[in-house]
């Protein structure tokens, strides 16, 4: 995965852990795409320091995802729902071609009316 897309991901999931500081800086740097020049010059420090602030949100982004997984869970579970999806489809194929069972066909979409709900 793109070490953007990673940050970004990382910074939606525990992004409240940083500081106002931290939070300003990556959002700058990964969803605003602006340099670190751009950013010191604009906060009035200097590239380093912008530097220095924007690796220590990540070292504490990635950190608190190896100690909880929670991004890693999340993206897992969104995996199996679309995989149990594909399952009542086949599932409600088969049953309108061969059993015709209403009650099946009801629970079906039970199912996925609720995993509807499971997906963000």
């Amino acid at each position: 995965m793109d070490k953007t897309v990673r940050m970004t991901m990382l910074f939606d999931f525990y992004g409240n852990l940083l500081t106002d500081k931290q939070k300003e800086y990556i959002d700058l740097y990964y969803n605003e795409n602006l340099s670190l020049s751009e950013i010191a010059e604009n906060d009035g420090i200097s590239r380093q320091g912008v530097r220095d602030i924007i690796i220590r949100a990540e070292g504490i982004l990635e950190a608190t995802e190896e100690k909880t997984g929670l991004m890693r869970r999340y993206y897992e579970m969104q995996n199996d729902i679309k995989a149990i999806e594909g399952y009542l489809t086949e599932i409600a194929q088969l049953n309108q071609t061969r059993f015709k069972n209403g009650q099946l066909l009801n629970l079906c979409n039970d199912i996925y009316n609720r995993l509807q709900v499971l997906k963000i």
